[in-house]
């Protein structure tokens, strides 16, 4: 497992695995060339340092990855699907990921799950 830093990563389409504390707790995937944002691993890891960054209760030195690239925009989309479905990680559920489904939702006030476990500092 490799520390979760700004800047970690290849400039590459793949999927990736979370782990807090050694456990994991996110899957996700990054494909540059079948999404409107087109954004690399680099660049999804490093949103989520950026989102891990500044909380009570977790330190980016909790946090390490693993990543695989696929070759195969398709691939990625299928691979992630499969690890979800077996893995069932806690965060693909808490709001963690790019679809919040807390505060910032139009009409809604609801504060995710992660928001609650790790709120701002």
């Amino acid at each position: 497992m490799l520390p979760l830093t700004r800047g970690a990563g290849p400039h590459a389409s793949g999927i990736y695995a979370l782990y807090f504390r050694d456990r994991l707790v996110y899957i996700g995937k990054a494909s540059k060339g079948t999404t409107k944002s087109k954004r690399t691993l680099r660049a999804r890891l490093s949103e989520h340092v950026g989102k891990i960054s500044g909380r009570k209760n977790i330190t980016l030195d909790d946090m390490k990855f693993r990543y695989l690239t696929l070759a195969s925009e398709w691939w990625v989309f299928a691979a992630e699907f499969a690890l979800i479905t077996h893995h069932d990680p806690e965060w693909n559920a808490s709001g963690f990921g790019s679809k919040v489904p807390g505060i910032g939702r139009p009409g809604t006030h609801r504060v995710s799950q992660f928001n609650e476990q790790f709120p701002k500092k």
